[in-house]
């Protein structure tokens, strides 16, 4: 069935800039910023990542504030927060054999990393692999890994699987049923979420906001320095 998977991906296979390379920065940082934000937001500003920064070492020597600032629109900014102390630590110390004792870095991002850009034998589970994997109750290789990504994304969707276009229809014991929705995040509109947002927007556009819950989780988080009455971007 793997086999019927991979000719598959070999003609429907998403056209993502970072599938081109074997850069384990840049794809850490395509994987960090895929985290919760959509695909096709994060192609054009991972362009823009990399060339203001091309190397992980030019990331980490940057200063906290300007890569807050550059991340701005992908929300969850504690990610570029980590991404940055990421790139610090393996600019001083060089990749790790285990890849989750970089900041930010847990099992799938660590697995992505290890098997996209180092070719360890290591399937990286997402939620799309998973969800085709425990449909189907097949096995895959991690040669499988790009194609289970994108047949979940495109096919085997959560709720109303097209299960007419899958290859793996024929054998999946799925095939033809329907699924309960997933639990969703609460909406962003009037959440604690959106007021950490509009602090941090005010921050980075030179005025102290009123909100002084949410400066204080800011502060908390590393993404401003607190100074009295003054606020600023971490250096």
């Amino acid at each position: 069935m793997e086999e019927l998977l991979l000719a598959w991906f070999g003609r429907n296979g998403r056209d993502l800039p970072w599938r081109t390379t074997r850069d384990p920065y840049a794809i850490l940082v395509s994987e960090v910023m895929s985290q919760q934000t959509q695909v096709e937001r994060v192609v054009p500003r991972w362009r823009c990542w990399l060339d203001r920064w091309p190397t992980i070492e030019e990331l980490a020597a940057a200063p906290a504030g300007e890569v807050i600032r550059e991340w701005q629109g992908l929300g969850y900014n504690r990610r570029a927060l980590s991404l940055h102390r990421a790139a610090q630590q393996v600019a001083a110390h060089g990749w790790p054999d285990d890849l989750t004792e970089l900041p930010g870095v847990g099992l799938y991002t660590a697995d992505a990393v290890a098997c996209f850009a180092f070719g360890r034998p290591v399937l990286p589970v997402d939620v799309n692999v998973r969800r085709v994997s425990e449909r189907t109750g097949l096995s895959f290789s991690p040669a499988a890994a790009q194609g289970l990504m994108d047949l979940g994304k495109t096919v085997c969707l959560a709720r109303l699987p097209r299960c007419e276009i899958c290859p793996l229809a024929q054998a999946c014991p799925s095939r033809g049923r329907r699924f309960e929705p997933s639990r969703r995040q609460g909406p962003f509109e009037g959440s604690f979420r959106q007021r950490r947002s509009a602090a941090l927007r005010a921050v980075l556009a030179g005025s102290r906001p009123d909100d002084k819950e949410a400066l204080a989780s800011l502060a908390r988080d590393g993404l401003v320095r607190l100074d009295g009455e003054a606020v600023s971007l971490p250096e």
